[in-house]
């Protein structure tokens, strides 16, 4: 029944506020508890949540491994094995491409791009000034092993105290 407050509309939906984002990275079955390892190595996460699949897949040993929850910083990604057909199908039709920025107060992003590298990664440039990408200071790109590229970057003030 419609009150004059909302002149015959239908009542407001409650508001929603979201708490987070967490990305997830889905990465081939056989793979994933390598990724997180990976993740680990080359940009200290931690991990702070694993959830597996009691049922175990029929050609694998290992469980099913619905996410691993590591922490970067003060942000959480998810890390999932591409568990079926429709999962890989939706992941790929997406075409959306992912990109990762992690941005660091540190100084020395050759030293953070080479610590990826050592753990698996490629170095995909070298590292640029100010380009614009990612927080617009001292720029590295790598990709890791599971094809998801990560810029390293240190924000422009942080370029430009250490000029000063």
């Amino acid at each position: 029944m419609a009150t004059d407050a909302t002149n015959g509309a239908a009542p407001a939906a409650p508001q929603v506020t979201f708490t987070a984002l967490k990305p997830q990275v889905f990465v081939e079955a056989s793979k994933v508890n390598d990724a997180v390892a990976f993740y680990k190595a080359a940009f200290g996460a931690e991990e702070v949540n694993r959830v597996s699949n009691p049922k175990r897949k029929a050609d694998q040993e290992l469980p099913l491994l619905l996410s691993a929850e590591i922490k970067l910083g003060s942000s959480t990604i998810l890390i999932s094995d591409l568990a079926d057909d429709s999962t890989a199908l939706s992941v790929k039709a997406s075409g959306t491409g992912l990109v990762f920025c992690l941005e660091t107060e540190e100084e020395d992003i050759e030293a953070a791009v080479e610590k990826a590298v050592k753990a698996g990664a490629v170095a995909e440039s070298e590292v640029t000034e100010g380009d614009g990408a990612c927080c617009g200071g001292r720029v590295g790109k790598v990709k890791d092993p599971y094809g998801i590229v990560w810029l390293i970057c240190a924000p422009a003030k942080k370029c430009a105290d250490v000029e000063a």
